[in-house]
């Protein structure tokens, strides 16, 4: 039995959903003034996680031949691109409140564009060359890898950073 399209982005879309959903959980209740506090070196803080997470929406739409959808975000790139080191909130990071609203703007387009995705979308080359494409070789592996577990990865270093300031678990 092969799957459909359709059956490939509800798949997705299941696991964005509780994804993207349990990041709000992580960061709703955390004080703005603390958003962006390092209590160790080395250690991202909610507002650094939020803004990368915030970066790849987009490119999985451009993946998902969804460019229509894309918008731009100034100044995000400088700030949240991998290899950027996070740094205490000097000024330099958006507020909490805008930044959880972009997170989840560009997560649940994302969603919605999964189920206007192309036949073929999903089992084309990954066209994004290095690593990420020798790990996963079609759009749909590449796609599936930013929206869920690269996004788990950095949403776990937001639930050890809440145990660190001493907030409960949300789950």
């Amino acid at each position: 039995m092969t799957a459909t399209t359709a059956q490939i982005a509800a798949i997705l879309g299941d696991g964005l959903k509780v994804t993207t959903g349990y990041g709000e959980m992580l960061v709703r209740d955390i004080p703005a003034e603390k958003f962006g506090h390092m209590p160790y070196p080395n250690m991202n803080h909610p507002a650094f996680c939020l803004g990368h997470l915030t970066l790849y929406p987009n490119r999985a739409l451009s993946m998902l031949d969804r460019s229509d959808c894309v918008i731009d975000l100034p100044g995000y790139e400088e700030l949240f691109e991998g290899g950027v080191p996070c740094v205490e909130q000097d000024g330099r990071y958006p507020e909490k409140d805008e930044l959880i609203e972009r997170y989840l703007e560009r997560h649940r387009m994302v969603e919605k564009a999964l189920s206007e995705v192309d036949e073929d979308v999903f089992v084309r080359e990954n066209p994004i060359e290095g690593r990420l494409k020798e790990m996963f070789p079609t759009v749909g592996s590449a796609v599936n890898f930013l929206l869920n577990n690269h996004q788990m990865m950095h949403l776990g270093q937001v639930s050890a950073w809440r145990r660190v300031m001493g907030l409960p678990a949300v789950m």
